[in-house]
Parts: C-alpha cells; structure tokens; sequence
C-alpha cells in the first residue's frame, strides 16, 4: 500500500515510513520467532498482530541505542522469561522514565527478555535482547 501521510512505525528497520512510500501491512508473532531462536516456549502469550514493513528488503535497524522508531510517549514493557511466560511489565507514560531506564529495571531479573509495545492498540514495537 502507499502510505500517504507517513509516521507508520516499520518493524523491519525501527523506522517511520515516509509520505508516499510502499510499506506493507503483515501478520506478526514476534515470540514465535523468539521461541526459535532460544527453545522457550510462549505457549497463550504466542499473540499475532499487525505490523508495518518495508516490502523489499531494507537491511534492518543498523544503529546503536534506542531508534527514534521505537520512542513514544506511552510505551508498556513487557518482561518474559527463558522458557516464555510473562513475569511483569512497565508502563511508560510521558516523562517519568525513559525506555533504556525501564529496561534496566527490568533486566535486573537475570530471567528476563523484554518487548516494547505501544499502548493504545498493543502493537508490538521491538524486542530486547540483555547487553
């Protein structure tokens, strides 16, 4: 689809789509791919949800730190352990934390692995890894 007006969060680069560019909107299970890659298992909290994407390759997010991609007012933290349940979360809600000072909360549970999503819908923003 062309994205008229631009600002969509793209999945693939952490990025925002451009007015008048070609993104694609897909179903996404980010813990699946996760569960692959570690052997967890997510079992109910293996949820599918719409994300935008560049539909041609775009080589991914390449930077260091927190993509403007990701950043927002209202963000939620969700902490998940090794083997994919969840063991708590973080809201987010304008100022009174960044994402990289919630994530260290969090990350001070050795069994944590964590996601970024947006509040208002849910929208699963980025996966994190511990450094």
């Amino acid at each position: 689809m062309e994205d008229e007006e631009g600002g969509n969060p793209l999945r693939c680069c952490l990025g925002r789509s451009l007015p008048y560019a070609a993104i694609a909107l897909v179903s996404y299970a980010p813990l699946r791919r996760w569960a692959r890659e570690t052997g967890a298992t997510p079992g109910p909290y293996s949820e599918v949800g719409p994300v935008f994407i560049h539909p041609d390759e775009c080589g991914g997010w390449t930077g260091s730190g927190f993509p403007d991609g990701i950043r927002g007012r209202r963000r939620v933290l969700r902490a998940y352990s090794a083997a994919g349940g969840i063991l708590g979360g973080r809201l987010l809600d304008g100022g009174e934390m960044t994402i990289a000072e919630g994530l260290a909360e969090l990350y001070r549970d050795p069994r944590v692995a964590a996601h970024v999503r947006a509040v208002e819908f849910g929208c699963f923003l980025a996966g994190t890894r511990r450094s």
